[in-house]
């Protein structure tokens, strides 16, 4: 079953677990706000070592149609922003004062969705496909309307700011770099490909994805099956 498929099954259930008083497995989000879906639970032993997922990492832009599995897409965004030490909330990748600017967003067939460190579910903000809007202010990049899966990364930058002044715009971009390789090899790990987009018209990547005012869109990764 395609991955999009799945998302959009556990959704449908949910919505009518929430109208018939039953959990399953989704939050009952206040009124206005987007329904949460838990992701299945992230690994953290694999078969190919760091080195491996390091010689093996290249720019991929040809993918298949083949779609990703829940527990890929699960992976990734772990990957990207997990949350591996609850008791103070710290992830994957190194934040300066911990402060966590960036956020994660999921654009497949199914819809668009935001991901939740905190519980490890992902927000549905759409049930729209918007690969190909994203693509198209991408510059009209193929590899961004083609993938499986488009991961953008964004920034709020006053939550760095308000720590760190001036110096906070340096430090989020270095920070997004770390997620952005945590993806990259992560990929490669689990036998994908996946390349970072940087040419995107900035207002456009934000109509997209809704954004608000003070949050920037820095990063699109298209992830899937290589073409063979």
């Amino acid at each position: 079953m395609r991955a999009a498929q799945v998302v959009g099954i556990l959704v449908a259930v949910a919505v009518a677990a929430v109208i018939v008083g039953v959990g399953c497995g989704q939050s009952a989000s206040p009124q206005g706000q987007a329904p949460e879906i838990a992701l299945p639970p992230p690994a953290t032993t694999g078969t190919v070592s760091v080195e491996e997922a390091l010689a093996k990492r290249r720019s991929v832009r040809a993918f298949s149609s083949k779609a990703l599995t829940l527990e890929q897409v699960s992976q990734l965004a772990w990957a990207a922003q997990g949350i591996t030490e609850p008791g103070r909330g710290l992830r994957t990748a190194p934040s300066a004062g911990a402060t966590y600017p960036l956020e994660l967003y999921l654009a497949t067939p199914d819809g668009l969705f935001r991901y939740l460190p905190r519980g490890h579910k992902v927000a549905k903000l759409s049930g729209e496909d918007r690969r190909a809007a994203l693509a198209e202010a991408a510059l009209g990049q193929a590899s961004v309307r083609n993938a499986a899966l488009d991961i953008v990364i964004t920034a709020l930058y006053e939550r760095t700011a308000g720590k760190y002044g001036a110096r906070a715009q340096r430090y989020v971009h270095l920070e997004a770099g770390h997620v952005a390789q945590n993806i990259h090899l992560q990929a490669v790990s689990l036998g994908l490909g996946s390349v970072p987009v940087g040419a995107f018209e900035d207002a456009a990547v934000s109509k997209v994805l809704a954004l608000g005012s003070g949050e920037t869109p820095l990063y699109i990764i298209p992830v899937g099956h290589p073409a063979r």
